[in-house]
């Protein structure tokens, strides 16, 4: 009598082993590691900009962009570490993507001298969802000017979310933008979702979210999201 097996596997397997290498490459340099999605125009190089303002707050960069290096270059003209991967027509940045800038990143003392790094991913709501890059906190922002709609449009990757930070958000008034109605949209999907409101015209959000951030490297903090 034939027996059948079926025998399964995660078509993003590999990414995940290679997701699993980095985390233990961050570890050895004691690195926390912070990935940010989102559509484009959100505002996530804008909001690395601001960061450097803080001197108790070293940070480097990974960006992923489909073309031109203009976000790393920004960062840099500030005095951060930012190495650009460029994708192509890829939607989304990769765990083996970011292993080929490893050797470069350890070659910078300023990648020693930062306690976190940053992942900007490429400006997408639902590829990046997919793909486990071994980050410590995942952080999608949504901006007041796409809408508070989005968390059920694109559940995937809200689902993704340890923070979901509202960037922008001295323009709620314009957009008619109901922060309470993210927040409970973000409750039919995962539990416990921390959703923070930030503006670069308010400098004290930005602190906050800073110390936010170090609380959470002093913790160890490790996501329970499973990519998939």
């Amino acid at each position: 009598m034939e027996k059948k097996i079926t025998i399964q596997q995660r078509i993003l397997s590999a990414n995940d082993k290679k997701a699993n290498e980095l985390r233990d490459f961050y570890r050895k340099h004691k690195k926390f590691v912070i990935n940010f999605m989102s559509s484009p125009g959100s505002g996530k190089t804008t909001l690395l900009e601001s960061l450097t303002d803080y001197k108790d707050f070293k940070f480097c960069v990974v960006e992923g962009d489909l073309e031109t290096n203009r976000d790393a270059d920004r960062l840099e003209a500030k005095g951060i570490l930012a190495k650009q991967i460029t994708t192509g027509e890829a939607c989304h940045l990769e765990a083996k993507m970011i292993e080929v800038i490893l050797s470069d990143l350890e070659q910078d003392e300023r990648f020693h001298a930062s306690e976190f790094l940053f992942i900007e991913n490429v400006g997408n709501l639902v590829c990046p969802a997919s793909y486990d890059l071994g980050a410590n906190l995942n952080i999608v922002l949504l901006s007041v000017p796409e809408g508070d709609d989005k968390v059920l449009k694109y559940p995937s990757m809200f689902l993704c979310a340890d923070i979901v930070l509202i960037t922008k958000a001295d323009m709620k008034e314009y957009f008619n933008f109901d922060v309470q109605k993210v927040r409970d949209d973000l409750a039919t999907l995962r539990h416990g979702v921390e959703v923070l409101e930030i503006s670069m015209k308010n400098r004290e959000s930005l602190k906050s979210l800073k110390e936010r951030f170090q609380n959470f490297a002093k913790m160890g903090y490790e996501t329970e999201h499973i990519f998939k």
